[in-house]
């Protein structure tokens, strides 16, 4: 029996509870990569990490190493930024004592490939020319604060402009340091501003296969829409929602249910709480926050990458209904496995035809289900990742 090669995976943060996207994605990453390679973690955190949580990563690692990123010097980060080009999120997660000790670990492990989850943690690792590096992307994070500028308060504008920019320049500095990149989506790769970035590799993200699973659940709500409520493009999403499109259904004579279902909503969203519309935040199976609604709606116009809520929506066999701008990671095809809608009058009138009985969408979320589980496995979107580091293991 073949074996394992030492790695080290860096993330910039604990990689569960799987609450938010990059959670997420290391995670099962972390899952996948564990069955070809012995696996060391480092990881900063601003919250503390539980022993249930630990237990749970640490069955796919050789070693886990959390560094907390202390309040104290958050502060000192922040006022370097104003005298610094990099991005104020590379700052935030970065500090010279962590990077002292992350240098020994790598000295100690003496891995035969480093990985690196965003540009936020590059710091950590781009000096480290002897070892083979991939930087996995996920998203065109400059692309995504860009299209905040145009929803934001017009004193916050200052702000997702000057980090865009930063951004965008960082992304196309930190491309030449390390050997291999990756990124979720064809549509992101084409917004990393580097003149070869052609070369970076997509590798989407996948789908839990439990997701596959039917539950026996009493369909209470006409309309849920899920993700981590403390994200930009979600709560648009989430007021989109209450605030546009539920009051159109009801002029039109249509009472909905709506079911906002996910972690750390903010005050904006939590106020939307009302007879027809549940704000749950976080449940323990958002498996069973699909299969209480008849229609999974996400009217995201702003944000990047592949969602994994439409990845889930989909796989739970929900008929799913979002904007063109979600759907590019995806690739659905309109009216055979997604529906998709650009504006309030196209949302309202394709929620109408899906809580018709008569136009019941049941054959495009049979497709959609089919599609995800022929095309978005963990285990298939990880082979490539898997493929690149053996590459460069010698």
């Amino acid at each position: 029996m073949e074996s394992k090669e030492d790695i080290i995976f860096i993330v910039s943060r604990f990689p569960y509870p799987l609450e938010k996207g990059d959670k997420l994605r290391a995670f099962y990453q972390l899952k996948e990569l564990s069955k070809s390679f012995h696996v060391t973690l480092i990881c900063t955190t601003d919250i503390s990490v539980s022993a249930e949580n630990l237990a749970i990563v640490n069955q796919f690692c050789k070693h886990v190493h959390i560094f907390n990123l202390k309040k104290s010097g958050l502060l000192i980060q922040l006022l370097a930024s104003l005298f610094d080009s990099k991005p104020l999120q590379v700052h935030y997660f970065y500090r010279k004592s962590i990077h002292k000790q992350i240098t020994a670990i790598i000295e100690k492990t003496n891995p035969k490939h480093i990985y690196c989850q965003l540009i936020r943690v590059t710091e950590y690792a781009k000096n480290q020319h002897i070892i083979p590096k991939t930087l996995d992307y996920m998203d065109a994070l400059s692309k995504g604060m860009e299209r905040r500028i145009q929803t934001e308060f017009w004193y916050k504008k200052w702000f997702y402009r000057l980090e865009s920019k930063r951004l965008k320049h960082y992304e196309r500095r930190i491309f030449d340091y390390f050997e291999h990149k990756t990124i979720i989506s064809e549509q992101d790769r084409k917004l990393i501003y580097h003149p070869e970035n052609q070369k970076i590799e997509v590798v989407p993200n996948g789908i839990d296969q439990s997701f596959f699973e039917t539950l026996s659940v009493v369909k209470d709500y006409d309309i849920v829409f899920t993700g981590n409520f403390s994200y930009a493009p979600n709560i648009e999403a989430a007021l989109y929602l209450a605030e546009e499109i539920l009051p159109r259904l009801k002029q039109k004579g249509i009472s909905c249910k709506l079911l906002l279902s996910g972690a750390n909503p903010v005050k904006r969203v939590l106020d939307l709480q009302s007879e027809s519309i549940t704000v749950s935040g976080w449940v323990d199976d958002i498996r069973i926050s699909y299969q209480r609604a008849r229609l999974f709606v996400a009217p995201l116009f702003i944000g990047t990458g592949l969602q994994n809520k439409l990845l889930e929506a989909m796989a739970s066999e929900l008929p799913c209904i979002t904007t063109p701008l979600a759907n590019n990671a995806l690739g659905g095809i309109n009216n055979e496995t997604i529906l998709l809608a650009e504006n309030s009058d196209l949302f309202v009138e394709t929620i109408i035809k899906g809580l018709n009985p008569e136009n019941s969408y049941s054959n495009i979320a049979k497709n959609g289900k089919e599609y995800i589980q022929q095309h978005f496995s963990w285990e298939t979107q990880t082979s490539r990742l898997i493929e690149i580091i053996h590459s460069t293991v010698k």
